[in-house]
C-alpha cells in the first residue's frame, strides 16, 4: 500500500501528532458543481477545516494512487479534466491497476479514511435507497460502506430525491446509529425537517466524540451518521423543494434516466428548476458539515492526548 497510498505530509504529521484531521470527498469537484464553483467548493471546504483547528484530507484517485491531501493544481485538475469517473468500493481495484484517475463517492472516501487513519468525514449527503426500488433495487453502495466501515460521516441527511423512510429503515437493520446534531429531525439536504426521527439528539461536538470513543471502546464496528442541518437561512421550503422533485423525477422517467444516472440528473434538474438556489444551499451545507466534522475531530483528538 505505500506505493499505492499517497497521504499528504500535513496530513501525514497531523495523523502522527494526533491532531484532527477530517476527510474530504472528490465527487463533489468532478461532478458536484460546473467549473470554477466546483474549486470553489473544494477550496472553501478546506479553508473551513482549517479555520476550526483540523487539518483537511480531500480524497481522490491520480493516476492509480490513493491521494490523501491535495494541492491546488490535482484540484484543479479534477474541476477540469473530461470524463473523470466516479469511484466507489467496487470500482477501486480496477482503476489503481489501470493507472487511473477517480473521483470518491462517499462509500470509496470512507474506504481510504480507514485505510489512512481518519476518523471523521465531511460530506455533503449520503446516498441511500432511491425511490422505487422495491422494483429498481437502487440502493446506494454508501449504506453498504456504512454499515462495515468504522468511519462517522457528518452530512446533511440523505439527498431528498431519495426515499428517506427506507434509508433509515436499511440504516436500522445494518446497525448504523444515527445521531442528530442540534435536532430530533433527519434532515432532508436542502430542509432542515424530514417527518423522520433521529437514533439520539446530541447538542455538542464534544458528545458526539463521546459516542464515537465509546464505540471504540467496546469493539462496535462499523460506521455512524452524523445529522447536521442546513443552516436555516439557506434552506429550500418542503414545498418547494417537493414539487421541483416531483417535476424531475417526471422527466428523468419520461427521458429513460436509470441507475446511477438518476441522482445528477435529477440534481441537475433541480438546480436548473431553483433558478440555482439549490447550488447555494448545496455549497452552504457542505461548509456546514466541514465545521462541524473538523469540531468532532476536535474532540476525538483531545481525548486521546
Amino acid at each position: 500500500m505505500n506505493t499505492i497510498l499517497v497521504v499528504a505530509p500535513d496530513v501525514r504529521a497531523a495523523l502522527d501528532l494526533g491532531k484532527p484531521v477530517v476527510a474530504l470527498e472528490s465527487t463533489i469537484i468532478s461532478h458536484g458543481f460546473p467549473y470554477p464553483a466546483n474549486v470553489e467548493c473544494a477550496l472553501t471546504a478546506e479553508a473551513t477545516a482549517r479555520e476550526e483547528g483540523a487539518v483537511p484530507a480531500t480524497i481522490a484517485l491520480i493516476g492509480g494512487r490513493i491521494h490523501v491531501g491535495l494541492d491546488r493544481d490535482r484540484i484543479e485538475h479534477l474541476a477540469t479534466a473530461p470524463g473523470i469517473p466516479k469511484v466507489s468500493r467496487r470500482d477501486f481495484a480496477t482503476l489503481v491497476a489501470q493507472g487511473s484517475d477517480g473521483a470518491t463517492t462517499v462509500a470509496a472516501t470512507m474506504m481510504v479514511a480507514a485505510m489512512a487513519g481518519i476518523r471523521v468525514f465531511a460530506t455533503g449527503g449520503i446516498g441511500g435507497v432511491h425511490r422505487g426500488a422495491e422494483a429498481s433495487f437502487d440502493i446506494s453502495a454508501d449504506l453498504e460502506e456504512l454499515a462495515r466501515t468504522d468511519v462517522a460521516v457528518v452530512c446533511a441527511g440523505a439527498k431528498s430525491v431519495l426515499d428517506l423512510g427506507l434509508t433509515l429503515e436499511y440504516l436500522e437493520t445494518h446497525g448504523v446509529p444515527v445521531l442528530g446534531y442540534a435536532t430530533d429531525e433527519f434532515p432532508a439536504f436542502y430542509t432542515r425537517t424530514s417527518g423522520f426521527g433521529v437514533d439520539a439528539r446530541l447538542d455538542s461536538a464534544a458528545a458526539i466524540a463521546a459516542v464515537l470513543r465509546t464505540r471504540r471502546e467496546l469493539g462496535i464496528t462499523g460506521g455512524v451518521v452524523v445529522a447536521n442541518p442546513i443552516p436555516r437561512e439557506y434552506e429550500l421550503s418542503h414545498a418547494e423543494i417537493d414539487g421541483v422533485i416531483e417535476t424531475a423525477l417526471a422527466e428523468a422517467t419520461a427521458k429513460g434516466v436509470r441507475g446511477k444516472e438518476v441522482t445528477p440528473f435529477l440534481l441537475g434538474r433541480i438546480h436548473a428548476l431553483t433558478g440555482g438556489r439549490s447550488e447555494t444551499a448545496n455549497k452552504e451545507l457542505v461548509y456546514n458539515n466541514v465545521r462541524l466534522a473538523a469540531r468532532i475531530a476536535g474532540a476525538l483528538s483531545e481525548g486521546t492526548r
